[in-house]
């Protein structure tokens, strides 16, 4: 096996080892794996070994394809400190390449038995598109078509004239009732009863015609259609046969030694069905290699290269942590046995802040929220607005919610008339709200109207994406109230109230293309989000006066 690590080209003494392993979906990029980021960095700019358009070169020709890249500073066996480096997914259309860790299982291996499965496939796929172009199946089908359509529209003419002559009978029969003597009256039913007979029989016989014709064209057709039908089934069955050794095969070690596949983590213990591409980002590859050549991990970074997708918002070279859906219940067992940082996330954000009631009444409450404070409880940490309101005001409802990270005034009723009566004005839009916000950077436009689609980001919650197909309309105001140093001051009025739709539409290049200063999520992070819900205007529920209320933001 070529060994895959990587020593420092810079000195790293004076840098303190960290004492546990990075947290890798929540993290500030410890200055050991800033420096190997810096160095994979460096080789991404001057290497010459593959070609891939990431779309940060003009130069470069083919599809633009931005990549996450992770560095895995370790410790080999000679206490020679250095680091790994891996890619997500596939690179210049190989999943291996000198300088990175090999992929958990490779499935591009020519003599693999996932190229032999899909070279039967592929045979199949053949003998399927020869079947469906051959020209007596083709003109078989445009003669039953044909047919078909000539049949119904024939059955449904006769059929029109079968209800046109019931009707003319009915009529006749209505105006000879009087006029006919009982026998006339009698022979004219018969007669009658006699054409219906008879209309009845030729109309059975034309389906029966049809039906005899097109049963030929179907027996034709059937030998054909079961034979496709044959193909396609054991197609199906083999690609699952396929997938299933595929979820076999991505087995992942982790510093215990115990081996787990994708089955085993995600259908048999989590119950939860096995995501597209699970196995093939860059942390699980970077801490299988580590365990799997004695290298002990010590710290970890992921960074995006390149240009951002169209849907997504990821800044060229910037870190970000490893996706939730398809690495969190992998890493859940590759780091089983390991000190690891601990999770941000269930820290207490706003454990020795205070909460300022800036209006009170017999039935609301207006409130200004810290910046980190949580407005209702959430899965791992309680404390929020929601849960100090209630221990005074038990009957208290939050009317509507901000990001845990935006400071700023909160509505809340004291019982639920008066949030019924305050959820009706938000849902109407009479509600007046604005926000006060720093971005990185300038915007072209001064004010304008922002209009883009959301949806949240199976993949990485609670993130949010652009999507035109299934995302839900969002609209955002704004004016740009000041420009210094690179820093645009900005003014928001939502239309809607989506979430994290302030902060996506500032974010990404279709909305303003600066995100928010502070921004974890969409940007780079600071001593805060700097955005504040800074003005609320409403109308009072029980004397219906409009009220006002407006907190300068502390930034």
């Amino acid at each position: 096996m070529i060994d895959r690590f990587i020593p420092f080209h810079k000195s790293i003494a004076g840098i303190e080892i960290p004492t546990k392993f990075t947290f890798p979906f929540y993290y500030q990029a410890h200055p050991l794996a800033i420096q190997a980021a810096n160095q994979l960095q460096h080789y991404l700019r001057n290497q010459s070994d593959w070609k891939h358009n990431f779309g940060i070169d003009s130069t470069e020709s083919g599809l633009v394809i931005g990549k996450m890249f992770g560095v895995l500073v370790v410790q080999n066996k000679r206490s020679e400190f250095g680091f790994l480096a891996a890619f997500s997914g596939k690179l210049a259309d190989s999943n291996d390449h000198h300088y990175f860790v090999p992929p958990v299982f490779d499935l591009l291996k020519e003599d693999g038995f996932f190229k032999r499965g899909e070279q039967v496939v592929n045979g199949i796929n053949q003998s399927i598109e020869v079947l469906e172009a051959d020209q007596e199946y083709v003109f078989l089908k445009k003669e039953m078509a044909k047919m078909q359509k000539k049949a119904s529209e024939e059955i449904a003419n006769k059929k029109e004239d079968l209800n046109a002559a019931r009707r003319l009978r009915k009529q006749k029969k209505k105006e000879l009732a009087h006029v006919l003597t009982g026998f006339e009256f009698e022979k004219l039913l018969a007669e009658q009863i006699e054409e219906s007979l008879k209309n009845k029989y030729f109309f059975n016989l034309l389906v029966k015609e049809w039906e005899e014709s097109l049963e030929v064209l179907r027996s034709k057709l059937h030998d054909y259609e079961e034979k496709l039908l044959r193909l396609k089934k054991e197609r199906k069955e083999l690609s699952n046969k396929l997938q299933q050794q595929i979820f076999d095969q991505y087995r992942f070690l982790n510093i215990n030694q115990d081996w787990k596949s994708l089955r085993e983590i995600f259908t048999e213990e989590l119950q939860l069905p096995i995501p597209a591409g699970a196995g093939e980002c860059a942390a699980p590859k970077l801490l299988h290699y580590a365990f799997l050549n004695d290298l002990k991990p010590i710290a970890m970074a992921e960074f995006w290269w390149g240009q951002s997708p169209k849907s997504e918002i990821r800044r060229h070279g910037e870190f970000y942590p490893a996706c939730r859906s398809k690495c969190l219940p992998i890493l859940g067992h590759m780091l089983a046995g390991m000190e690891v940082d601990e999770n941000p996330l269930l820290k207490n954000p706003a454990e020795g802040k205070k909460l300022e009631v800036i209006y009170e009444d017999d039935f609301l409450i207006v409130i200004n929220k810290p910046a980190e404070f949580l407005s209702v409880p959430g899965k791992n940490v309680t404390d929020s607005v929601q849960k100090r309101i209630t221990e005074k005001h038990p009957e208290a409802i939050l009317v509507h919610r901000l990001d845990q990270s935006t400071s700023g005034i909160i509505l809340v009723a004291k019982n639920k008339f008066t949030h019924q009566q305050l959820q009706a004005q938000f849902i109407k839009r009479t509600v007046e709200k604005r926000y006060v916000a720093v971005l990185e950077g300038k915007v072209k436009e001064k004010e304008g109207l922002i209009d883009l689609p959301l949806r949240v980001d199976l993949d990485n919650r609670p993130q949010q994406m652009v999507c035109y197909k299934y995302g839900k309309p969002s609209q955002t105001k704004f004016k740009v109230l000041s420009e210094s140093d690179e820093l645009t001051r900005i003014q928001f009025i939502p239309i809607t109230g989506r979430t994290h739709q302030l902060r996506m539409h500032a974010a990404h290049p279709s909305g303003l293309g600066a995100s928010i200063l502070g921004d974890d999520l969409y940007g780079r992070k600071a001593d805060r989000l700097h955005l504040h819900a800074e003005f609320l205007a409403f109308t009072h529920p029980e004397d219906n006066n409009r009220m006002e209320f407006e907190v300068e933001a502390d930034f």
